[in-house]
């Protein structure tokens, strides 16, 4: 059997939510566990179009199985009018035997994300992530107010998970931002060493 990991599996089109999935991997590492970083591949309008297996940066794509053998789950998205972007949806409602299986039910979970505006949806965002975890069976998992960050950030953080103000700029992650993801991290990996 392969050693336990945590997956951290997003989309991001303009480079925040993936900070915010690197920053959090740095956090579930830094308490013990592997993180696997996994990315999904753009949703085409085109019907015939197909995407390569392999990206041309960053993370590799993500395979039903990274999902069915993970020990907790990281999930993050950009917003998309108040909800998760459709590629990473797409590749959730393709995992419909996972739950006809059991095999993410009790597994810890969390979500991030990132927005260009300060309201842009970053909590409905969070929360429509969720909804597809709980149904899983999956025990999902937000930032406590004893993170400090919480009170006093000026950009991104809430207690439904990490999240980024990206900007239009598209600016890197605050010091407030780089915490609160690594806390998720620490967070979602203490718990899955004690399921393990």
């Amino acid at each position: 059997m392969s050693k336990p990991y945590i997956l951290v599996l997003y989309y991001s089109r303009q480079g925040g939510t993936a900070q915010l999935a690197q920053q959090i991997a740095r956090g579930i590492e830094s308490a013990g566990m592997e993180a696997r970083l996994r990315t999904v591949p753009p949703v085409s309008t085109t019907c015939e179009a197909i995407s390569s297996d392999i990206p041309d940066s960053g993370a590799p794509y993500c395979c039903k199985e990274d999902l069915q053998h993970c020990a907790g789950l990281a999930l993050g998205s950009p917003t998309r009018f108040g909800n998760m972007a459709a590629p990473l949806k797409y590749f959730i409602d393709q995992c419909s035997d996972l739950w006809l299986n059991g095999d993410l039910i009790d597994k810890p979970a969390s979500v991030f994300t990132s927005t260009a505006s300060l309201h842009g949806g970053q909590e409905s965002t969070l929360l429509s992530m969720m909804l597809p975890l709980l149904h899983q069976g999956m025990v999902v998992m937000g930032l406590p107010y004893s993170q400090s960050e919480l009170s006093t950030t000026q950009s991104g953080g809430t207690p439904y998970g990490a999240s980024h103000l990206g900007g239009e700029e598209g600016r890197a992650l605050s010091p407030e931002e780089n915490n609160l993801a690594q806390a998720q991290g620490q967070r979602l990996a203490k718990h899955a060493l004690k399921m393990v």
